[in-house]
């Protein structure tokens, strides 16, 4: 290609030039770009100018640059994980979970209390400052190297009803399932996902490369007369992870919401 000749700031017109050739098919998805001395030479620019180009297409998400490998146009394949989205039960009465469950803890539960924020108290219909305790995970799927953040919360009121919750506030989702089926619930869940730019403790926690969203899947566990028990949130990386449905054609449940 002959030297860059565009409106426009010079490193923006060399990442344009390289933006069009990603997308023509030129740089294939996974292939490295060429060297920082070849984009020099092929675009007639100084070195900074082709890294500022580099780090643009970066912040963009349409490539990612490994220390000491240079420069890959990022892959459009499928995801490396599925998630089946849905809760099983064995003839026995026990409760088995699809997707993460079965994934590695990386780090020990982190259990504390805490309040209901507008979007919680909305999911589990409180009123905002409601007291609830809390418990953090950090899971990585051996397979994969993928990691998840999931974090469950507890109204003190389901607590209360159910004293094994409060004394057990790191019981994994299964046995916390259990404990309210002991106690007379017959559940059900309802799921929401949402795609979302990563904060940044989520960026350091889930190994996210630049310009990465996540996606947040938020789970309400519903009990007797419909009431939401307890809330569950997963967030990993939405390049990394897809999440698959069984869809039947139950009754759609009727929520309650508070006067």
């Amino acid at each position: 290609m002959s030297e860059i000749q565009r409106p426009g700031a010079l490193y923006q017109q060399v990442a344009a030039a390289i933006r069009e050739a990603i997308l023509s098919g030129e740089y294939e998805p996974g292939a490295p770009l060429p060297s920082e001395a070849q984009l020099m030479e092929r675009y007639k620019v100084s070195r900074p100018t082709v890294r500022n180009a580099v780090a643009a297409l970066r912040a963009e998400g349409l490539i990612d640059v490994h220390h000491g490998k240079g420069s890959f146009v990022r892959s459009d394949s499928r995801p490396v994980v599925s998630i089946p989205g849905y809760v099983g039960k064995t003839s026995g009465g026990h409760f088995v979970l699809h997707g993460v469950a079965a994934w590695q803890q990386a780090e020990e539960p982190s259990t504390y209390r805490t309040h209901a924020t507008e979007a919680t108290a909305h999911a589990l219909e409180l009123r905002l400052e409601d007291a609830l305790f809390g418990c953090d995970r950090l899971l990585v799927d051996p397979a994969t190297g993928t990691r998840a953040m999931h974090r469950m919360l507890t109204p003190f009121a389901t607590a209360e009803a159910v004293p094994a919750l409060a004394e057990t506030p790191d019981a994994e989702p299964a046995a916390v399932y259990a404990m309210l089926t002991k106690a007379g619930h017959k559940l059900w869940w309802s799921e929401t996902v949402r795609a979302r730019m990563p904060l940044p403790d989520e960026r350091t926690a889930l190994r996210l490369p630049d310009a990465t969203p996540v996606l947040h899947l938020s789970r309400v566990t519903c009990g007797t007369d419909d009431d939401a028990l307890i809330l569950e949130e997963l967030r990993i990386p939405a390049d990394r992870a897809e999440l698959t449905y069984r869809l039947t054609a139950d009754k759609e449940p009727t929520r309650r919401r508070p006067a």
